[in-house]
């Protein structure tokens, strides 16, 4: 199996879609967690050409072998884009080293990777809006917005 070197995988919410910022009285802890996280990147970055990363992992591989050479972050933040949603042009991330195979690692290696994370989720947010995959999100989102609206606010459990 030929693997890239650099595996990036997230899931993302269009901060522009996000209609209330209460959270709901019975979330569980993590939920609320997340929600003030999403509120504070509103506040922060606003809600237009601003989209919420969250459940995101990159992932490089150093060697040819799966056991050794294996770095791996989780991340969650914000990626900003231009105002016609082309280009990315920043990222606000809040990154966390997960997994690592490398007895060899020192902390400013770790550092430079960290930093290096930011620059790969550009890169490969750019390859989302490129594939179309920016403007399924959007339309999922309205779709789902739809639906609550015609629901009277309420779509299902856990929506």
């Amino acid at each position: 199996m030929d693997q890239q070197a650099v595996e990036i995988i997230f899931d993302c919410l269009p901060l522009r879609s996000v209609g209330r910022l209460d959270v709901p009285m019975d979330a569980s802890p993590k939920f609320r967690q997340r929600c003030e996280r999403i509120k504070g990147a509103i506040q922060k970055h606003g809600s237009h050409n601003s989209y919420f990363l969250h459940d995101a992992k990159c992932t490089f591989r150093l060697t040819n072998d799966d056991a050794v050479g294996i770095l791996q972050f989780s991340f969650e933040g914000t990626v900003l884009t231009d105002i016609d949603d082309s280009q990315t042009e920043s990222c606000d991330l809040r990154i966390e080293l997960v997994r690592e195979t490398c007895d060899w690692l020192t902390e400013p290696v770790v550092e430079w990777f960290e930093s290096t994370v930011c620059q790969a989720v550009r890169i490969e947010f750019n390859r989302y809006i490129d594939a179309g995959d920016l403007e399924q999100a959007k339309k999922r989102v309205e779709e789902i917005q739809a639906t609550s609206d015609n629901a009277g606010g309420y779509v299902g459990m856990y929506l």
